[in-house]
């Protein structure tokens, strides 16, 4: 018991902004609440009015790359609209903000969902900020100057400065795994371990964010224990029940809400191909009497019908073929329920120029925020030539950054989850075609490669390195800049 009180009173403090950090803290404040204000402000005239199908409203007007409004139709009228075993506790965080948009709802007359989710991303996006600073000041014990222009360069990539500004669950999975690493972090500094409170508490909620993003608490955990990870105790209480705990309710959540609506569907539907399948039998009957004058022989009505209903799927086929959401999903590496979603003829190379180092850290300016199941092409290049002189400066840097930093065990920490993600994306292809979406799960890894560098390059070389990292973050936040204002003006 003694345990869990330090548990949660050390949990208090870690929300508490140090002196240091006000201006860092300040300034990122400002910059969230912006660009937050300029997504609201784009979308308040639509979906500030009740509906009586918000679902339909937001998915039909949200466009901002292939980001989703989920929770805006959450918080407007809660129900577990996210994909429950992706994300099996996200609507039950947000459905305090849902009870609170039902009271102003029936008090003013406004939806008030669009500034409630922006509350939450602005949360979430500077603690994001203050997290990272304690990973490069207090863990890899950088300068204020060189920790502050860290910040800067990740928090101007494209698809994290725009994370910080739509409505997705991303930001949110960024500050639980940011969370968890700087807490890690800690732990490696002062040699201890991440005892079984703190591997169930940050568990639970960043796997209830993010099913997957679980398994990266298990992986800090096991840097920090090593061995300890696997004791009989350890392994049932921090890592098999609270697994199953989660996977459970996420079971129970589908049976009671999706599971209905899924039948329901699955009838409407079926009553609807029965419907068409009358009709075209009516249309075949009529047309052989007035072609024979008398009632048609059943067997051949029978297969004409087959022959209409053959040749009408065939064509859908064909004209689903080339819709680009489907030119946008390469072929999988086998057929399955989870095999199915995995993609072995997408160009790795490609992906990984124009949308993992390109996309996921400089928008393109062609297709600019286009979503790839609407209207972007999966490769886009840039017109800017200087761009991927940008992208292969950081690459360099990257790189550098890993082999100076080799023997630090904190860095194979963070770049353990880029590894993971990579396998998933890069390697079986899950998601590829929109893989600078993901950017938020994985990408903090090159700034914490970067302070790698900076802390154990050569001193002749010290200062042109930040000199550079400086110059590289200050032109990718003006050209994002650029181009978010080119898209919301």
């Amino acid at each position: 018991m003694n345990k869990f009180k330090r548990f949660v009173y050390t949990s208090f403090r870690l929300f508490s902004i140090r002196k240091e950090e006000r201006l860092t803290v300040a300034l990122a404040l400002l910059a969230f609440s912006l660009l937050n204000a300029v997504t609201v402000c784009r979308y308040w005239d639509v979906f500030s009015v009740p509906s009586d199908n918000y679902h339909r409203l937001f998915v039909r007007h949200f466009h901002i790359s292939g980001f989703d409004p989920l929770t805006y139709q959450v918080i407007s009228e809660w129900f577990p609209a996210y994909n429950i075993y992706r994300h099996p506790l996200l609507a039950f965080f947000m459905w305090p903000f849902s009870c609170v948009n039902n009271w102003l709802i029936t008090t003013t007359g406004t939806n008030f969902a669009t500034i409630l989710a922006a509350v939450a991303v602005i949360f979430c996006a500077t603690y994001s900020v203050v997290f990272l600073f304690r990973i490069f000041r207090n863990v890899i014990q950088l300068s204020i100057r060189q920790s502050n222009i860290l910040c800067l360069l990740y928090f101007s990539f494209s698809y994290i400065m725009l994370a910080s500004m739509v409505p997705d669950h991303f930001v949110m999975s960024q500050f639980c795994l940011l969370l968890t690493l700087w807490i890690s972090g800690e732990k490696l500094k002062k040699r201890s371990a991440l005892n079984m409170w703190q591997t169930i508490v940050i568990f639970l909620f960043t796997a209830g964010v993010s099913l997957n993003n679980g398994l990266k608490v298990f992986l800090a955990a096991l840097v920090t224990r090593r061995r300890r990870f696997f004791k009989p105790l350890y392994i049932l209480f921090a890592v098999i029940i609270p697994a199953c705990i989660i996977w459970s309710f996420a079971r129970w959540e589908y049976s009671t809400w999706e599971a209905p609506k899924y039948r329901a569907r699955q009838e409407q539907k079926a009553r609807v191909q029965q419907q068409r399948t009358e009709n075209i039998r009516r249309h075949v009957i009529d047309s052989l009497k007035q072609v024979n004058g008398k009632e048609p022989d059943s067997v051949k009505a029978a297969q004409e019908v087959n022959r209409i209903i053959r040749q009408r799927a065939i064509a859908k086929y064909r004209h689903d073929h080339k819709q680009i959401w489907n030119k946008n999903t390469g072929k999988p590496f086998m057929k399955g329920e989870f095999m199915g979603w995995t993609d072995k003829t997408t160009s790795r190379w490609d992906v990984g120029v124009e949308n993992l180092f390109g996309e996921s850290i400089m928008f393109h300016e062609n297709y600019l925020l286009g979503d790839v199941l609407r209207n972007r092409p999966m490769i886009v290049r840039y017109v800017n030539w200087f761009n991927y002189v940008v992208e292969g400066l950081l690459i360099l840097c990257f790189l550098l950054g890993l082999w100076v930093g080799r023997h630090h065990l904190f860095m194979w920490t963070a770049m353990s989850i880029f590894l993971m993600d990579m396998t998933l994306h890069m390697g079986l292809g899950f998601g590829i075609n929109e893989i600078y979406i993901m950017s938020p799960h994985y990408m903090f890894a090159l700034p914490v490669v970067f302070a790698y560098l900076l802390k154990n390059i050569a001193p002749r070389w010290h200062r042109p390195a930040t000199i550079l990292i400086t110059l590289m973050a200050c032109y990718i936040f003006i050209w994002n800049v650029i181009m978010l204002t080119e898209y919301f003006s």
